[in-house]
């Protein structure tokens, strides 16, 4: 049997057929001795059902690659089918199924060359759509990329497309959604609440504190003695 392993533009499913899992059975039975005909064929029948239910057998009709590349290509596949992913998360999920260290490393770093792995996009990818979409400060994405194995020289350049003027006006777009929900509670309750939803999106101190006063001063609030941290 010859294995045939494909990278990355041809098919996920080459090489991983039922028909790559089983070897042929070779020349035709000779007339009057095929399946259903005597003994033979019974105890042939018997021997066949005893062994479908081998692993090998059930890999092989499932079409699941033996070899340890090909089912490390196929994993990563399909994690990455609609997901970006970065390589530490895909080297998780390879050591996880028990793929060898070695078909991993192979795996990934072909990955990498053409391409499909590519950490720095999946950084500035995720700070654009987190920023945007959740309004996340540096801090919490730089503490969320961490998490995801992005090293951090790539964590750096990603988040550096976000200066603090630009965290300033999100924070602000923050808390004029959240302002009108706030009405009617006395004022040291809106600031904590204000200001802590800023906190857990990962704005300092400073510019929360800066940021709510002012729109509780736009409302016509007293903000004496607002200056203290919350």
């Amino acid at each position: 049997m010859t294995r045939r392993t494909e990278w990355p533009g041809a098919d996920a499913g080459a090489g991983s057929g039922p028909e790559f899992a089983a070897e042929s059975s070779g020349d035709a039975p000779e007339p009057g001795r095929g399946a259903g005909f005597g003994e033979g064929a019974g105890r042939r029948s018997r021997s066949r059902s005893r062994s479908s239910g081998s692993p090998s057998s059930s890999r092989a009709e499932k079409g699941e690659p033996r070899d340890p590349v090909e089912q490390a290509r196929a994993i990563c596949l399909r994690l990455l089918t609609g997901t970006p992913r970065t390589r530490k998360q895909l080297a998780d999920a390879l050591r996880k199924r028990e793929i060898p260290d070695e078909a991993a490393e192979e795996v990934l770093s072909r990955f990498e060359d053409v391409g499909l792995i590519d950490d720095a996009a999946f950084a500035d990818a995720w700070v654009e759509s987190r920023h945007h979409g959740r309004g996340l400060a540096r801090r919490a994405l730089v503490r969320e990329l961490r998490t995801k194995g992005v090293d951090s020289s790539v964590i750096d350049e990603a988040v550096g497309q976000l200066d603090s003027e630009r965290e300033e006006e999100t924070a602000r777009e923050l808390v004029a959604r959240k302002l009108r929900s706030t009405r009617g509670l006395d004022r040291d309750k809106r600031l904590r609440r204000l200001a802590g939803m800023l906190a857990r999106k990962g704005y300092g101190e400073g510019m929360a504190l800066r940021v709510v006063r002012q729109a509780l001063e736009a409302e016509g609030e007293d903000t004496e003695g607002l200056d203290e941290p919350f």
